[in-house]
């Protein structure tokens, strides 16, 4: 396993989206409603705002753009490219703008419930 994706599981978006990553990628893919949030030092508003990545060691180490950044390079080509290039410098800002543009208007996305509201 490269790392693990942890996100809501209780938006019907990001849980399709989560699917969609299970069936293309090598990473674990978890909603942060199974973990133990303090162990991982993370709080309810940071995993319900943003999806967050947890490295092969343990560490929490990106969340939003670059956490779907990081789980797209645990997948197969074209998607890997794709997480590739969310990580380059000029992309990123641009990339973490389109996130939280998804993220606020998640529950209007295809799959979402009333639960998808941040």
């Amino acid at each position: 396993m490269t790392g693990t994706c942890i996100y809501d599981g209780d938006c019907g978006f990001c849980t399709q989206s989560a699917q969609w990553l299970q069936r293309h990628g090598t990473c674990a893919i978890v909603p942060w409603q199974a973990l133990d949030l303090d162990a991982l030092g993370l709080t309810e508003e940071q995993v319900s705002a943003a999806v967050q990545w947890q490295d092969a060691s343990g560490a929490v180490t990106a969340s939003g753009a670059d956490a779907i950044a990081q789980a797209l390079l645990s997948c197969g080509r074209p998607w890997r490219w794709m997480g590739r290039v969310l990580t380059w410098r000029i992309v990123r800002p641009f990339a973490a703008i389109g996130y939280r543009l998804v993220a606020r208007y998640r529950y209007k996305l295809p799959g979402a419930t009333s639960a998808c509201r941040i």
